[in-house]
């Protein structure tokens, strides 16, 4: 792969989106918090609410919990919230780890979030490898690497490369060109050299009948019972059965509390620190 035409192409094309305009580790975090499974343009507007609201990993982790789900309903994958905030709050406590391999240290913090962070905060030389590096190099060496084989080869690519720039450009090339869907392989700066056939690999696909729809599933279901108590109405009516089984997971993840006679509230500080406890031990963020 020409790493060089890469980085030509990405110091081009770019996309001005506001975490790459700073090197303040806090800021990347919550953006990288933020971005998984979600799509940086939806990401932007609650990127810049939530920093103004929660400047510091100091703010962050002395807020209420009901305050920080608050700020970050509607982006989805509520328990992200509260594990950035028990990262900030980790932080507050022992100060910010300046490696990868320090940065996992904090809660929910696997090790591409902590490669990105890493990398971008203080140019520390590794790679950051998700779900976009992991197709373009996929694609151009025609190649299904396991997850050691594939950050190997990624480690091989940046070289001596600066680490934020080739991390930043391999992902801008996976997210704009060298889409899931439709590729614009015309455009692509590495086209020369690359193997890519026309198709990926086959990926299992669920048995049995028609796909479920996103309105029908649980996670629709959790966000808008906690997207209901942000705004001091009632939950969705559904099916008894169900909205007891909705409101158990998110008790057990520390997004409600319940009363007495059970009905649900957001949680504060005293409750929250006792269930994302409880919740971090029993399973990973």
């Amino acid at each position: 792969m020409d790493v060089a035409a890469l980085l030509d192409w990405y110091g081009r094309v770019a996309r001005p989106l506001p975490w790459r305009a700073t090197r303040d580790p806090y800021a990347i975090l919550v953006s990288e918090v933020m971005l998984q499974q979600t799509q940086a343009a939806r990401v932007v507007p609650y990127f810049e609410r939530f920093l103004a609201r929660f400047p510091d990993a100091g703010a962050l982790a002395a807020a209420e919990p009901g305050e920080v789900l608050a700020v970050w309903s509607g982006l989805g994958y509520n328990r992200r919230a509260l594990a950035l905030q028990r990262a900030a709050a980790h932080v507050r406590q022992h100060g910010w780890p300046r490696t990868a391999e320090g940065l996992r240290a904090l809660p929910g913090v696997g090790p591409y979030t902590a490669a990105a962070v890493a990398s971008f905060a203080w140019d520390e030389p590794v790679a950051a490898v998700d779900t976009n590096v992991r197709r373009v190099v996929a694609r151009h060496d025609a190649v299904e690497r396991g997850p050691a084989a594939l950050a190997a080869r990624v480690t091989e690519l940046l070289g001596d490369h600066p680490a934020a720039v080739f991390n930043q450009a391999t992902m801008e090339l996976g997210a704009t060109v060298c889409a899931p869907r439709r590729p614009r392989c015309d455009e692509c700066p590495v086209r020369p050299g690359c193997a890519w056939n026309g198709e990926d690999a086959p990926r299992a696909r669920r048995a049995g009948g028609p796909p479920e729809r996103f309105e029908d599933s649980d996670r629709w279901l959790r966000g808008r019972v906690v997207a209901a108590l942000v705004a001091g109405a009632p939950p969705p009516a559904t099916d008894p059965q169900r909205m007891e089984r909705i409101l158990a997971g998110l008790e057990r993840d520390g997004l409600v509390v319940r009363d007495a006679a059970g009905a649900p509230s957001l949680p504060r500080r005293g409750a929250a620190v006792m269930q994302s406890a409880r919740c971090h031990i029993l399973r990973p963020l």
